[in-house]
């Protein structure tokens, strides 16, 4: 390998390394940023949750409503990953 090419070689890395560090970076900031909306929907997990997927069961919502937050699991999992991805986080400082 020349100088040349290593040079070239190393300054892809270094391209590389810098653009994935830019995207984990913002990435960890929305992450973050996240808290006061998951604090929301674990607050209406908690509470009122039970009762809007019992209405959804007995068909007492419009059915153009978007209704993903209802689903069985969905709600459950989101929060259950979220708490893993922060517990990562934390593991990795």
């Amino acid at each position: 390998m020349t100088r040349k090419e290593r040079i070239e070689q190393m300054e892809s890395l270094f391209d590389q390394s810098n653009e994935v560090i830019r995207r984990l970076e913002q990435a960890v900031d929305d992450f973050l940023a996240l808290q006061p909306a998951i604090a929301k929907l674990e607050k209406y997990y908690n509470s009122a949750w039970r009762t809007d997927f019992e209405a959804d069961e007995k068909g007492k919502l419009p059915a153009d409503l978007k209704r993903g937050v209802l689903s069985e699991d969905g709600l459950w999992d989101l929060l259950e990953e979220y708490q893993r991805l922060k517990e990562r986080l934390a593991d990795e400082e």
